[in-house]
Order: C-alpha cells, then structure tokens, then sequence
C-alpha cells in the first residue's frame, strides 16, 4: 500500500502550528503523529512525506522518524534544509527524490512535491487517467482539494487529514468523486 502526507514538523515548537492541529504542544503533537501512523501504516508499505518532515531538533525529528512505520520516500520541502537531507541519506529505510518524484498507481498519473505545483493543461475533457495530478502539501490547508480549480491539486499534509497519512486508493476515490468521474 502506498500511503502519503507532508508537513509532519516534528519538533517545531511554535503554537500557531501545533495548536490548530488540535494540540497544547509538541509533545504531544509528535507522540499522536506517530502513533496514528503506526495505527494505518504497515512496516512493508511506502510512506512518501512530502516535505517538512522536521525542525529545530534534527537528532529528536530523525529518532521520531525513525519511529514510522514503512519504506519512507522523502520529497524536500522548505523547511528540509542540506543537514536534514544528508541525515535522510544515511537511513537505510529512507529513500530521498529531491524536490519531486512521479509515480503511477492502478493507471493513475502522480506529480509528488511539497509545493502545489500547475501540472494540467486544462484539458477537462480528457478522463482523469489521461491527466497529471499534483499530490502536495505546504500550506497547512485543512481543505484537500484546495487550488483543485486551477489543476488538479490534492493536499496530503497533516492538517487536511486528522493528522493521520492518506492512502493511494482514497486519494483516487476522493478525487474522482470530486471530479464527478467513475
């Protein structure tokens, strides 16, 4: 199963991000961020984080990765700065892409990047498998299909899902219901 999120922020100590998520601090965020994904990922699925993994602390943010469940794919985001990607390399169940990675599942078509990134040429015409879709994060949006008018964008990041990873086949499904296609 593939499983995706982004803008985990562990150990990003400041209140206007824990506290919108529901928390009263990062403790506590960190402790639930790991313990819901441990809930719905498995240790033989691919888990792509798309960017923001950490702050402030990168020995506590690596040791609460390391705590996932999973193969993680990590895509840079603003926040990933050259120290944190060199302690992505050394992880052996880390595999980093950079600032984006294509990937394609049951016929689908996937840009993966931190930022949402135009990635349509308009063509509404043309069924959804014949299209390019932006999984993204980056703006702590609690709306998924936030810039959906103009490409088809769909948020993964924390705050748009409970604070739990979202799965390929929901992803799928939530789009093609908000696209009304079967």
């Amino acid at each position: 199963m593939i499983w995706l999120t982004s803008d985990l922020h562990f150990c990003h100590s400041k209140p206007f991000l824990y506290e919108p998520r529901g928390f009263d601090n990062i403790y506590d965020m960190n402790e639930t961020i790991v313990k819901n994904f441990n809930e719905v990922v498995s240790w033989t699925d691919d888990l792509y984080i798309l960017g923001d993994c950490m702050l402030n602390d990168n020995e506590e943010g690596m040791k609460l990765l390391r705590r996932l469940p999973g193969h993680l794919h990590i895509i840079r985001g603003n926040h990933d700065t050259d120290t944190r990607v060199m302690a992505y390399l050394l992880e052996p169940r880390i595999t980093y892409h950079g600032y984006a990675v294509v990937i394609k599942e049951n016929g689908y078509h996937f840009y993966l990047s931190h930022y949402p990134t135009l990635v349509s040429n308009f063509d509404d015409d043309k069924p959804l498998k014949a299209k390019m879709i932006n999984l993204c994060g980056h703006t702590h949006t609690k709306d998924k299909f936030k810039d959906m008018d103009k490409s088809i964008c769909y948020h993964v990041e924390l705050d748009a899902h409970n604070n739990y990873p979202v799965n390929i086949e929901t992803i799928i499904n939530d789009i093609k219901g908000y696209k009304n296609e079967k």
